[in-house]
């Protein structure tokens, strides 16, 4: 690949800013059109997420590749906050590599599942896409007040199967660690699931991958954006900006209170999830005169 300087990097959190959290997919066709005209500006794009490869690979590699990718392009998956990865290229999905050092016991990864199955499938499913992490899911026929009240307890009822099999583990401000006195997982509730994962996995670490990638495939532009929709999603900007980037953060669902950090954070007016993110990739490609 020729070393054709970029003007700006991304890093986007995929759930919210890029995929709508009511249909999970890609809704706004113009988010895979800009999406295309930043990749032929040779613009490094990397999602940067908890969903799982195969998540990606269906909702938002295909669409990109039926869309017709440039000849040219940077884009890079990390999935599963940091414990599997890829190359995007012209032809799909590249080879996946997972971390299966984070990954939680199968028992442990069993019982949840049962437990989904026999207390909570009225109103979440079990993510059998996941590599490393378990996740456990909204379903899409349910409301969100029904779902959150089915969470607290599913949450409640999975931290006593991991303290039952001897796995450290973490839920807000409760611990109950492992026989060696760690704690090396966490329970972590979102808006549409719960995710148990390594307390390893984050998004500064998953943002390190990204960039070493790009650094591989051509120069590292100085300006980067990072745009999501949790708190979680900030230490992607944390990361560019300790590594001396010029960098700010697009939070597409400030309600949930926008954090002091010693960056921009920008939010797109009234607009939230993935109508804000199309407005904010529509600037970029105006702004660089893609069109």
């Amino acid at each position: 690949m020729p070393d054709t300087h970029s003007p700006l990097g991304l890093l986007l959190d995929v759930d919210g800013p890029i995929a709508s959290p009511v249909t999970r997919t890609i809704a706004t066709p113009s988010i895979i059109t800009d999406l295309l005209l930043l990749a032929a500006a040779n613009v490094p794009i990397a999602f940067i997420t908890g969903r799982s490869a195969s998540f990606i690979r269906e909702q938002v590699v295909a669409p990109l590749v039926a869309a017709g990718l440039p000849e040219k392009f940077r884009i890079y998956g990390v999935c599963e906050k940091g414990a599997v990865w890829f190359p995007i290229t012209g032809a799909g999905m590249g080879e996946v590599e997972v971390d299966a050092s984070v990954a939680l016991p199968p028992a442990v990864v069993n019982a949840v599942r049962q437990l989904v199955a026999d207390r909570f499938a009225d109103t979440m499913f079990f993510d059998e896409t996941k590599q490393a992490m378990i996740s456990v899911e909204q379903r899409v026929d349910v409301d969100t007040a029904t779902y959150l009240n089915a969470q607290s307890s599913f949450d409640e009822k999975a931290f006593e199967i991991l303290a039952a099999h001897g796995v450290g583990v973490r839920l807000k401000d409760r611990e109950r660690p492992d026989a060696a006195g760690l704690v090396p997982f966490r329970i972590d509730p979102t808006i549409i699931s719960t995710d148990i994962e390594s307390v390893t996995l984050d998004k500064n670490h998953a943002a390190e991958r990204a960039l070493a990638f790009f650094a591989e495939t051509g120069r590292l532009p100085s300006l980067w954006r990072s745009m999501g929709d949790s708190r979680s999603d900030y230490r992607m900007a944390d990361h560019l900006h300790e590594a001396g980037y010029d960098v700010s953060h697009v939070d597409v669902r400030p309600d949930d209170g926008i954090l002091d950090k010693p960056y921009p954070v920008i939010v797109m007016g009234e607009q939230i999830h993935d109508e804000a993110g199309a407005s904010f990739l529509d600037y970029w490609v105006d702004r660089l005169n893609l069109r």
